[in-house]
Parts: C-alpha cells; sequence; structure tokens
C-alpha cells in the first residue's frame, strides 16, 4: 500500500485532498488575500486558481494518479456532494476563503480540476498506470 510521505500513514485519497492548497487558516492576510484576488465562480478564474496552487503541488507519480483516479470515480457518481467539501466546520482548524462555502457548482470546480489534471498529469497517469499498482 502506498504511505503518504506527510502522514505515514496509508494514501487514500479524497476529492478534498484537492483542497488543502486554498485553507487559509491561519494565513488569512497573505494566502486569503491571494485567493480573494479571484473568483472560483468566473471559468476564467477558476482555471488559473488550479493551475496555481492546486496542481503544483509535490506528489510523486503514484499519489497523483491515486487522486486522479479518486476524483475520476466521484465525478462518475452523479449523486457524490462536491459541495460538502468546501462547508465550513468550526470545529477543525482549517477555513477556505469567504464565499467559497457558497460557491454556484462545485461540482463545475472539480470537474475543471480533473480536466486539467489530466492534461499537466498526463506523463505521471500514464507512467502509474503501467504499473502494478498491488506492488505499491
Amino acid at each position: 500500500m502506498l504511505i503518504d510521505p506527510g502522514t505515514e500513514q496509508p494514501y487514500i485519497p479524497t476529492p478534498s485532498y484537492f483542497l488543502g492548497c486554498f485553507d487559509i487558516y491561519d494565513r488569512e492576510e497573505t494566502l486569503g488575500g491571494e485567493l480573494e484576488k479571484y473568483n472560483p465562480n468566473d471559468p476564467a478564474d477558476r482555471e488559473e486558481l488550479i493551475l496555481k496552487y492546486c496542481l503544483s503541488g509535490h506528489r510523486t507519480y503514484r499519489h497523483r494518479y491515486l487522486l486522479y483516479k479518486c476524483l475520476e470515480q466521484s465525478l462518475q457518481d452523479k449523486n457524490y456532494d462536491f459541495e460538502s467539501l468546501l462547508e465550513h466546520d468550526p470545529e477543525e482548524h482549517s477555513s477556505f476563503p469567504d464565499g467559497w462555502d457558497e460557491m454556484e457548482n462545485t461540482r463545475a470546480f472539480f470537474e475543471d480540476i480533473f480536466r486539467l489534471t489530466t492534461i499537466a498529469w498526463k506523463e505521471d497517469i500514464q507512467k502509474a498506470s503501467l504499473e502494478d499498482q498491488s506492488t505499491w
């Protein structure tokens, strides 16, 4: 089983893993200020957000592949609740920029992540898909 390098636990991604880069908790004035310049409901802004923040993380090709496949599965489920991923939980030490919990179409946001990931991570996805994932 593939291990998450940050937690040393088994790596079992969910679509929310794409959102960690937008967590402004304790960075409201720095990252929060940067993100406030964008409108996640605007397709052009959304694309820039995804390319600049979501896809630039330091993940191995195997981690990228599993995250990609996880998102693919979630998007195939017409009832998957993407909105819940952006809901504010006062018990958690995380938060998103103002208004993100009221995004007009969270599914479209994740569809754009998938579309751009397919392009940006094409070689990594191809490389991992040729391996026997049971050996990870």
